[in-house]
């Protein structure tokens, strides 16, 4: 199966249980890719020790997963692309939700 996963919540919660989700989907075979879109691309500032984001975000690329991050979004807030996201775009974002059996947004 093929996951996509849509990340706009800057809720540490909330991201930290979407990464968790890509991390057992890979585990269990699945390709996954994940969007973050508006607030999304803020995850990095949601790691804490409670909620290891970071730690989530890099299993995910090295069990082969692929996380994307919205170029216009991370503009909007004067913000750079990090070393763990490709920058993206909105065709990225439609072919994942075309490409993909399942899209979950969180």
């Amino acid at each position: 199966m093929k996951l996509g996963i849509i990340i706009y919540s800057t809720d540490a919660e909330v991201v930290h249980n979407a990464f968790r989700l890509a991390n057992f989907s890979l585990k269990e075979g699945n390709q996954v890719k994940v969007f973050l879109l508006a607030s999304g691309v803020e995850y990095e500032s949601l790691n804490s020790e409670k909620f290891n984001i970071i730690e989530l975000a890099q299993k995910i690329l090295d069990t082969g997963g692929e996380i994307l991050a919205c170029g216009t979004c991370l503009n909007l807030r004067k913000q750079d692309r990090t070393e763990l996201c490709l920058l993206s775009n909105m065709k990225d974002l439609y072919e994942l939700v075309r490409d993909c059996d399942k899209t979950v947004a969180f």
